[in-house]
């Protein structure tokens, strides 16, 4: 069977309160700019439509996110769980382009994902045709994640804070991967976004 995907969208999913870091991590400064932006210059980079899923401290994300050229949606339902953030993504992303065939999914607090990242994600899949193809990283499969419009149904009926990791489990055999080990990397406490801090080049 041909995944064949020549139109697809990034959807950022950037909806999270924080809770385990007391502030907006998206906000957060690396490399002189913020985690959100760190995010949203990689995806515009690769010239692919980009839709970026906002919730709590929205108004804070909008306007970190002014004049840029992407599409934000507004997740009224966050409290809800990180697959409300998905299907609000995927939604945008099917009305931006009714005849679109894969999403690539990316969360704002790994600071290490660039544009490569993104275009060899796009690469492999064209190559070993794949519905799936995910990042490698701590012996795991994760985000960033490009899923093929077949799993788009599955996607809109997750529930509660279940991401897309429980899709990439389900369908191992259809997945190919891209090695990330930079992955691990992301932030959820004070001690990480130190240890980032300490290592990286801010």
């Amino acid at each position: 069977m041909s995944y064949s995907i020549t139109k697809c969208a990034i959807v950022i999913l950037a909806a999270g309160q924080s809770t385990r870091f007391g502030s907006p991590k998206q906000l957060l400064r690396f490399n002189g700019k913020s985690l959100l932006q760190n995010a949203v210059d990689a995806a515009l980079q690769t010239n692919l439509p980009v839709i970026i899923v906002v919730g709590a401290n929205s108004n804070l994300m909008k306007n970190e996110l002014k004049g840029l050229s992407i599409m934000i949606e507004e997740n009224k339902t966050w409290r809800e769980g990180m697959s409300t953030s998905l299907h609000y993504g995927l939604t945008a992303a099917r009305n931006l382009n009714k005849d679109i065939e894969g999403i690539i999914f990316m969360v704002s607090d790994q600071p290490f994902v660039s544009v490569s990242l993104l275009n060899n994600l796009c690469k492999l899949q064209q190559q070993c045709n794949t519905p799936i193809v995910a990042c490698s990283y701590a012996e795991k499969l994760g985000t960033p994640v490009l899923f093929h419009k077949i799993f788009f149904e599955e996607l809109m009926s997750l529930r509660g804070d279940t991401g897309a990791r429980k899709l990439i489990e389900k369908y191992k055999k259809l997945t190919s991967s891209v090695p990330f080990p930079e992955g691990v990397i992301d932030i959820d406490t004070r001690e990480d976004y130190n240890a980032l801090l300490r290592n990286g080049n801010d």
